[in-house]
């Protein structure tokens, strides 16, 4: 394959899915009807493009700014290579299930043009080389992602929750303007490459936006709570939304300027300890829900915090397995928790006790899928999760990891105890009632295909395929668990398991804490606690900084009036004074030199005007004369001769 014509096929592996969107928001109803095959197709042909650009590692660029780094560039490494065949398969998938989920007289053609968009965006996103490329991917998946959560804005609650979803991550988002800043003035170049390269304080405050964006986007702690609202979304949006695109962008963004967070100093340490604190304390939230899709979304923002501890303490290897395995076993468990939805009418854990008996295919791989949520071998996230925690140092932030872990069987624990309990006799469902709500076969071959990967992705954990791995992400020499590991993290997995599985109230006594309302994290994206601080502020300000403000205004002016009245009776009456004097000695002076200089001057003037006048009188012209004078004039000398004499 030429290099032009690789360039092409990644150019079309963004292009396709936006371009097949786009024309179905264009014609909007008008193309309802064949917006579920236009949908899939793209994202079929996304997948095989996807595939195409992993092997030939291609490069496109455009013209953008006219500046060093500042054109829209694309290109396929070895993360991005992972990371858009990730995406694309989970996209084709989530796509089937919305054509099989969505009813009949939805707004299908808005709703597919808005996840084919999203697709495109979070694809540019994975192979962005340029900062400009990056904003333009990140501001249109925010924007997508709005519409989607608030896909039914009729339903009341629906669009609050999108727009609490769009402006906790656009909060978060200012801190890739405040890194292309830095970027800029540190590097003089756009280029996302070279953001570690950036000078002095310069790359300080390029790590810190970078951090807090990525954080906003992966609901890391503070920003988690979007999740929750998030979860108002059809079904569909939540399996692709909470896998491999929207939140794990961020964690994705911090893998790939690791060497910017390592170059910092503070911010991997900084990423390495919000990840770790974000899976703890959103473990216990996800294991305090009712709700499923409540459990599914905080354990979401858990896993991805494995993912940025990961870019904390430097092992991409590590986080790249989590983020891939995380995307196959949440897609699995939220396109289950949707058909569920759609076939028994709730979401509560309560209604879908027994639900893996009804549904015996779909039941067993949600079970797969639970199983290896958990971290239970030989399945994908017990490899992955021991590959991040091989990296952290001993200390309090590998305890703190450990307890995540630990807490991930907790809660993948209470699902399995309840989708596998047995059928109440007053919920059973007769034979024609079954046939009304039936999981479509569509559906479930999404869900088997999940769940078949959520297994196999375990591989990681062999050595040769482990190495492999971190060969294709230049990551060779990064750590890998021992075999004792990996027993031991099992074990706990298998013995949590069990135990929640047997003695479900263990955790259901979670529920009556404040953990199942997000533990206050609500509260943080409400206007109630900003108010307040307003508030508060106000009254500081009118209290103290007004008063202060107050009284020194206050003493400067009685301090002014002071000086004022100094320098009227002082300094004024000083200069008077002078001045008169000055002027009494100026007529003085110009007296004097009027009457002595002046009259000197005069005098001086008009002596020897007198004897000019004076010695032009012998000059007569007349012969006779001088002879005279000159014997007058020589017997006055003999005179003078013979008196000094």
């Amino acid at each position: 394959m030429t290099a032009e014509v690789a360039s092409a096929v990644l150019a079309a592996l963004v292009l396709v899915p936006a371009g097949a969107g786009a024309v179905l928001l264009i014609l909007g109803r008008r193309a309802d009807r064949g917006a579920g095959p236009v949908a899939v197709t793209a994202a079929l042909t996304a997948a095989v493009l996807a595939g195409t650009a992993a092997a030939a590692r291609p490069e496109a660029s455009a013209p953008f700014l006219g500046m060093p780094g500042g054109e829209l560039a694309l290109a396929v490494d070895g993360l991005s290579a992972v990371l858009v065949v990730t995406v694309s398969l989970v996209a084709a998938a989530v796509t089937v299930f919305a054509v099989a989920d969505l009813p009949g007289d939805a707004a299908r053609a808005r709703f597919f043009g808005y996840l084919l968009l999203f697709t495109a965006a979070m694809l540019a996103t994975v192979t962005a080389t340029t900062v400009p490329t990056l904003l333009v991917a990140w501001e249109i998946m925010g924007a997508t992602s709005y519409a989607l959560i608030g896909y039914r804005w009729e339903v009341p609650g629906k669009m609050s929750a999108g727009t609490t979803a769009f402006l906790t991550t656009r909060a978060g988002d200012l801190g890739l303007y405040i890194a292309a800043g830095a970027a800029l003035a540190g590097t003089g170049t756009l280029a996302l490459d070279d953001l570690a390269s950036a000078e002095g304080a310069w790359r300080h405050v390029a790590a810190a936006g970078i951090l807090v964006a990525a954080l906003g986007k992966s609901a890391q702690l503070p920003f988690s709570a979007w999740l929750s609202a998030a979860m108002e979304g059809p079904s569909p949006v939540s399996a692709l939304l909470h896998s491999a695109t929207m939140v794990a962008a961020g964690g994705y963004l911090l893998l790939r300027t690791e060497p910017l967070l390592e170059a910092s100093g503070w911010a991997g340490s900084a990423a390495a300890w919000v990840g770790a604190l974000t899976a703890l304390v959103l473990g216990a939230v996800a294991a305090a829900q009712r709700d499923l899709k409540q459990l599914l979304a905080a354990s979401t923002g858990a896993q991805i915090g494995f993912v940025v501890l990961a870019a904390g303490v430097g092992v991409t290897a590590a986080g790249t397995s989590q983020l891939v395995a995380h995307a196959a076993v949440k897609a699995g468990l939220f396109v289950v928790a949707g058909a569920w939805l759609t076939a028994l009418g709730t979401k509560q854990l309560a209604g879908l006790r027994g639900a893996a008996r009804r549904y015996p295919l779909v039941g067993a791989a949600a079970a797969l899928a639970a199983l290896a949520l958990a971290g239970v071998p030989p399945l994908s996230l017990w490899a992955s999760k021991d590959e991040v925690l091989a990296g952290v140092d001993g200390g309090v932030l590998r305890v703190v990891a450990l307890a995540a872990g630990a807490l991930s069987a907790v809660y993948a624990g209470k699902i399995l105890a309840v989708v596998l309990a047995p059928v109440d006799a007053d919920t059973h469902l007769d034979s024609e009632e079954r046939g009304t709500r039936r999981v479509p076969r569509p559906v479930t071959g999404v869900v088997v295909a999940f769940a078949a990967a959520a297994a196999l992705l375990g591989a990681v954990a062999l050595p040769g395929v482990a190495d492999r791995l971190k060969s294709v992400l230049g990551a060779e020499g990064e750590p890998s668990p021992g075999p004792g590991e990996l027993m031991l993290s099992g074990v706990i997995a298998v013995a949590v398991v069990v135990l929640v599985v047997r003695r479900p109230t263990l955790v259901a006594a979670l529920e009556r804490t404040e953990l199942l309302r997000w533990a206050g994290l609500r509260q943080v994206l409400t206007p109630r606690p900003w108010l307040a601080l307003a508030r508060a502020a106000a009254r500081v300000d009118d209290r103290v900084i007004d008063r202060a403000v107050l009284s020194v205004a206050a003493a400067a002016r009685r301090g002014a009036g002071r000086v004022g009245r100094a320098d009227d009776h002082v300094v004024d009456r000083s200069v008077v004074s002078l001045a008169r004097a000055v002027g009494r000695g100026a007529g003085r002076v110009g007296r004097a030199d009027v009457d002595v200089v002046d009259g000197a001057v005069r005098a001086f003037a008009s002596a020897v005007l007198r004897a000019g006048a004076a010695m032009r009188r012998p000059q007569t012209g007349l012969l006779h004369q001088y002879y005279v004078q000159a014997v007058v004039g020589l017997g006055a000398l003999f005179v003078l001769l013979i008196v000094v004499r």
